[in-house]
């Protein structure tokens, strides 16, 4: 696998991550919570019509996310760096966010705490209060960060080098949180919110780890292709340790729920 195709690889498989990653945020959550068809009977809609406005601003505001992508994956390809570079600048990423992400260092990069407003829901029509939530979601930025896999996705689509190939990892991402909204799709009595909720929140520690893995595999992933297998299976290997051999209490969790 050329190191092109390789970074193309892991900026989508971090995209996904990071997309699913999200539904743990306060925003993931209160859209389960206030856009359902329990909910949603009660204001005279259908619930599959707002979750449609819902995935549709998501995918926007993906590619919002992509289009910003796409720009620093210009720049990348004007400036040039060779695949020996960029391999280099991807391990260096994902450190940077195994770090931010796991549970050693207690140090985060920033996660813009801030929700959507869900007043809107009263005053304004379906179409703007779904879509524009779905968008403010979509792009990643504009709420909480959940998880430094969104800058490593950002980070991995701009290396690609290819403007088309980063857009793409933004819409990527922005689906995959979009879909989030369907966990509450068979909601319809409060006792059953409760329950979804419930299940959500109890894999909360799981979907960190499923980030800070990621991140792992792409340390190991970009280090093999800078020193070969051995490096990347050492890389790997440290970094899992390390991890391991961690706290098993992270300061941080309780951002995870509303």
């Amino acid at each position: 696998m050329s190191t092109q195709m390789l970074l193309t690889v892991m900026a989508f498989g971090v995209a996904a991550v990071a997309g699913v990653r999200g539904l743990w945020s306060p925003c993931g959550l209160s859209m389960v919570s206030a856009l359902n068809p329990m909910a949603e009977r009660g204001r005279g809609n259908r619930y599959w019509l707002t979750a449609g406005w819902y995935l549709l601003g998501a995918v926007a505001g993906g590619a919002l996310l992509g289009a910003g992508c796409a720009a620093l994956a210009t720049g990348v390809s004007a400036f040039a760096p060779g695949l020996t570079g960029r391999a280099l600048l991807a391990t260096a990423a994902a450190l940077v966010c195994w770090l931010s992400d796991g549970p050693v260092s207690g140090w985060r990069l920033p996660t813009h705490p801030r929700q959507v407003n869900e007043r809107w829901i009263g005053r304004y029509r379906r179409w703007i209060y779904a879509g524009g939530f779905g968008v403010q979601i979509g792009t990643g930025f504009a709420t909480y960060v959940m998880s430094a896999a969104v800058y490593l996705t950002v980070a991995l689509a701009a290396l690609t080098g290819d403007a088309r190939l980063a857009f793409a990892a933004g819409i990527v991402f922005g689906t995959v949180r979009g879909l989030g909204v369907l966990c509450g799709r068979s909601v319809r009595t409060p006792e059953r919110l409760r329950a979804v909720l419930g299940r959500i929140d109890a894999r909360g520690e799981l979907s960190l780890s499923a980030c800070v893995g990621t991140e792992v595999a792409v340390a190991a992933l970009a280090a093999w292709r800078l020193g070969g297998p051995v490096v990347g299976a050492a890389v790997g290997a440290a970094l899992i340790a390390v991890t391991v051999a961690g706290p098993a209490h992270r300061p941080w969790k309780s951002d995870t729920v509303v």
